[in-house]
């Protein structure tokens, strides 16, 4: 199955019949040794990794590190692997973080623009690079229709950046997320309660209340 001009509108609709472990064992069934999953390491992420960790736990991980996520993050990253048996792949900037603020500065608070080559550097490169090394062509994400407007659209498969794309838990909502961690013995990350609806970087992301001030 390639990206390139295809037109996903039946698979679409098969994997629209599946349950979210039956459309990852859709993707493992038809990308194999090919299917990635990348990863945050955020509030849900435990969520994604389980379902992928119950079909085969060999699935390759990316976890993109920017450097800068809270040391809670990394805790985290531990605890989930060692608890679901699995390893994440770790791929970050080519320049150290100390490097980029000698020669940029500290790009978060230079504007659009400055977020803008923060992100391709430490972010969209890294990615794009998991994805050529990998040789992925199936790409397992755990974005969801209700956490935005602009996803709300969303198919279950896509065409993105050469790979097909698929999003196993889109149809769900924020109840299904928090009971399946403790239906399935899974636990929380240690900032879950502490104000945040998603964590990234520790110097731009904002508790709720913050962010409406």
């Amino acid at each position: 199955m390639k990206a390139d001009n295809k037109d996903f509108t039946s698979e679409n609709t098969e994997l629209e019949q599946l349950d979210a472990i039956g459309r990852v064992a859709w993707a493992w069934d038809r990308f194999g040794e090919d299917l990635v999953v990348s990863t945050s390491f955020g509030l849900q992420s435990a969520v994604m990794l389980h379902l992928v960790s119950k079909v085969n736990k060999e699935i390759p991980i990316i976890f993109v590190d920017t450097g800068y996520l809270f040391p809670e993050t990394y805790q985290y990253a531990e605890t989930l692997c060692e608890k679901l048996g699995i390893r994440s792949k770790t791929f970050s900037a080519g320049l150290s973080q100390t490097y980029q603020e000698i020669r940029f500065g500290k790009l978060w608070e230079q504007g659009a623009e400055g977020m803008e080559r923060y992100n391709l550097m430490n972010k969209v490169e890294p990615m794009q690079r998991a994805l050529k090394e990998l040789n992925a062509k199936g790409w397992l994400s755990g974005l969801r229709r209700g956490q935005s407007k602009s996803r709300a659209e969303r198919t279950y498969i896509e065409a993105q950046n050469g790979t097909v794309k698929i999003y196993p838990i889109l149809d769900w909502d924020e109840r299904t997320i928090y009971e399946y961690l403790p239906a399935n013995d899974l636990p929380y990350h240690p900032l879950e309660g502490q104000g945040y609806d998603s964590l990234g970087d520790w110097h731009s992301t904002k508790k709720l209340s913050e962010a409406s001030s």
